[in-house]
Order: structure tokens, then sequence, then C-alpha cells
């Protein structure tokens, strides 16, 4: 009796935890897509690797998966004709960014028109460690910093020491 009471304990916690998707492997994009049929199940799973990299060209900073613009429905639908077309990842992805621009992609490509976007993080780290090099390490030592005085500037500064004295 007590096999049976643990198996029924167990059979109702599984159906309880099954609407939170704690069972569901694929429980975060089902939440946010809708089901997509594909004639073999590893369109799938690339389906909806492609749609969690790829960006609403409307939406601002949000992924395919999570978008529900018209726009984004159909790249969804584009992608998954793709797909079953036997396209790679790459052609697809040449594709949308020939018609929709660099934007969609979350980590765009080096070429000559993301170049500044990569490398300029580089650029001013470098001019800063060379800023703060050349002050820091500019070879002369305090005594050379102090600047000396003429002859006539002395003789100045003399009388106007002395002037100070004479008053105190």
């Amino acid at each position: 009796m007590p096999a049976n009471l643990m198996f029924r304990l167990l059979l109702v916690s599984l159906l309880w935890l099954m609407p939170f998707g704690l069972i569901n492997d694929h429980a975060h994009l089902s939440a946010s897509t809708e089901v997509v049929e594909f004639s073999d199940p590893k369109l799938r799973d690339r389906y909806y690797q492609l749609v969690e990299e790829l960006r609403c060209p409307k939406c601002q900073n949000q992924n395919l998966a999570d978008s529900n613009a018209p726009i984004s429905t159909d790249m969804k639908a584009q992608i998954q004709l793709m797909l079953e077309n036997q396209h790679s990842n790459d052609q697809i992805k040449h594709y949308l960014v020939s018609r929709y621009s660099e934007f969609i992609l979350y980590r765009p490509e080096v070429n000559e028109n993301t170049w500044f976007l990569w490398f300029s993080p580089l650029f001013f780290i470098i001019l800063g460690a060379l800023v703060v090099w050349r002050y820091a390490f500019s070879g002369r030592s305090p005594e050379q910093s102090m600047t000396t005085l003429t002859p006539e500037q002395q003789k100045q500064l003399s009388k106007l020491l002395d002037q100070q004295d004479d008053k105190l």
C-alpha cells in the first residue's frame, strides 16, 4: 500500500508541475512562440536557434522568438520555408541581412561597415593608456619641472622677500 501511495503522489506532483514547464525542455521557447511543424525534428532545433539569434527589425532589441510584430511573423515563416528547402543557417542569415540590414544580427560580422563597432573600444583603451603613460612617466624629475629664474627675476624676488621680512 505505501508503494501505491508513493506512486500516486509522484504522479500528482508531475501532473501539477507540467503546466509550469518544469518538465518540458523547450518550455522557454514554447511560451513565446507558436508551434511550428517540420518534416525533420532537427530542423525545429535550428529554427529555434535562429529565431533566438535574430532581432526583430521593428521591435526595440527583441528577438524574433519574443516578437509578435507582423514583420517578425513573416521572417519566422521565411526561416521555416528556407529550412525546409535545406538552406544552411549562414545562407538564411545572409538572405535576411541582405533584406533587412545587419541590424537584425545580435552579433554582427566584422567587415568594413562594422570595424568601428568592434575596434573602437580597443582604440580608446590604447589611447587612454598612452595618455596615462605620458603623464606618469614623462621622463622629468620634479626638480627639472621647476622653472629657473633669470638673474633679473631673482633680484626682484629677493627685493620682494626683503620687503616682506621688513614688514614682519
